[in-house]
C-alpha cells in the first residue's frame, strides 16, 4: 500500500527552524498541561486552552506540509501524522492544500478543494433547507458555527467517495491518521478531562480556524486578484501563525510564517498591487462588517464551464 509519505512535492528548507520547534513543543506543553492539570481547576478554562493549542496546532501542520521546520519532508510528514485535533488526516490536509495552491484555480467548485464556491447549477438543485444552511454558513457567525460541521461534511463524502472508486492515496492517508487518533483519544480517556469536553473543544478550534478561511479567497476574473491580506498583527494572527498575510504566503509559499510580516512590510505596495487591493485592517473589521452578513453568493459569481 501507498504509505503517502513521499507523494509531496519537495520543499525542503535549509536547516532546523527553531521558531517553528518551539512553538511545536509549547503546543504540547500546553495540551498536557489543560489534560492533567488546568483540568482540575476549572472544566472552561481547561477546554479553552484546548481549542487554543488545537487552532496553533492546526497551523502548525500548515508549516508542515510546506517544507518546515526540517529539511527533511519525510520527518516533517511524521511530525504532522499525530493531529490532536481529530478530524482532519494530515496527509489528506497536506494533498488537498497543495492542490489549492495551484493559483490558476482557486475558487473553482471543483478543481480548487477548499474552494467555498458552487457550480451555480448544482446550487440551483439544492433543496431550499440546504440553501438557507449554506446561506448562513456564508456568514462568519454561521461560518464558525455550523462552517466545522459542513465543511466536515463535505470533506469526508469526497473522501469517501474516491476511496469507493478505488483511489489507494486518499484511503492510506486516512489510514496513517488512525494511529494517532487512538493515541490522543486514549490519552484523554486516561486524563481527568471528560472526552466530550475535549471533542467540543476541538470543534472549536475548528470553529476558529474558520475566521481565516472565510474571506481568504474571492471571486475574481483574474487569479491574482482571488487572495486577501489581513493586516492584523493581535492574538489571531499569531495562532495563525501569519497566515492572514495570505497573498504572501501564495507568492512565497516556501517561506516560513515567521518572516512573513517583515517580507510584507518591505513590499506591501507590490503584493497590493498583485491582488488588486484585495485587503482587510483587521479581524475585528471583518466581524463588524460580515459577523451576521453574507460576504459572497454560496453560487460561484463567474462561474460558467466551457
Amino acid at each position: 500500500m501507498n504509505t503517502g509519505l513521499s507523494t509531496a512535492r519537495p520543499l525542503a528548507t535549509a536547516g532546523w527552524e527553531w521558531p517553528t520547534i518551539t512553538l511545536f513543543a509549547g503546543c504540547y506543553v500546553v495540551l498536557v498541561l489543560a489534560l492533567v492539570w488546568l483540568v482540575a481547576v476549572s472544566l472552561v478554562l481547561a477546554g479553552m486552552a484546548v481549542a487554543v493549542a488545537l487552532v496553533l496546532h492546526s497551523s502548525l501542520s500548515h508549516e508542515i506540509l510546506h517544507g518546515h521546520p526540517f529539511p527533511s519532508q519525510k520527518v516533517n510528514t511524521a511530525l504532522g501524522l499525530v493531529q490532536p485535533g481529530l478530524f482532519i488526516p494530515f496527509i489528506r490536509f497536506r494533498d488537498t492544500h497543495l492542490a489549492h495552491h495551484r493559483d490558476a484555480r482557486l475558487t473553482d467548485p471543483y478543481d480548487d478543494p477548499e474552494s467555498n464556491y458552487l457550480d451555480p447549477l448544482v446550487w440551483a438543485r439544492l433543496p431550499h433547507w440546504q440553501q438557507n444552511i449554506m446561506r448562513f454558513n456564508n456568514t462568519l457567525l454561521g461560518r464558525m458555527t455550523v462552517g466545522p460541521l459542513v465543511g466536515q461534511w463535505a470533506f469526508m463524502r469526497s473522501d469517501w467517495a474516491a476511496i469507493r472508486s478505488g483511489d489507494r492515496a486518499v484511503l492510506a492517508g486516512w489510514l496513517w491518521h488512525l494511529p494517532g487518533a487512538i493515541i490522543v483519544l486514549v490519552a484523554v480517556v486516561w486524563s481527568q478531562m471528560p472526552l466530550w469536553v475535549y471533542m467540543m473543544a476541538a470543534y472549536a478550534a475548528l470553529g476558529i480556524l474558520k475566521i481565516r478561511t472565510f474571506l481568504e479567497h474571492q471571486a475574481h476574473a483574474r487569479s491574482r486578484g482571488r487572495t486577501v491580506i489581513v493586516e492584523d498583527r493581535g492574538p489571531l494572527a499569531f495562532l495563525f501563525l501569519n497566515n492572514n498575510l495570505h497573498v504572501v504566503h501564495h507568492m512565497h509559499p516556501r517561506l516560513p510564517w515567521y518572516r512573513l510580516p517583515a517580507l510584507y512590510a518591505a513590499h506591501k505596495a507590490r503584493f497590493l498591487a498583485c491582488n488588486d487591493g484585495y485587503m482587510y485592517r483587521s479581524y475585528a473589521q471583518i466581524f463588524t462588517r460580515y459577523f451576521v452578513k453574507s460576504k459572497d453568493p454560496v453560487a460561484h459569481p463567474l462561474w460558467h464551464r466551457d
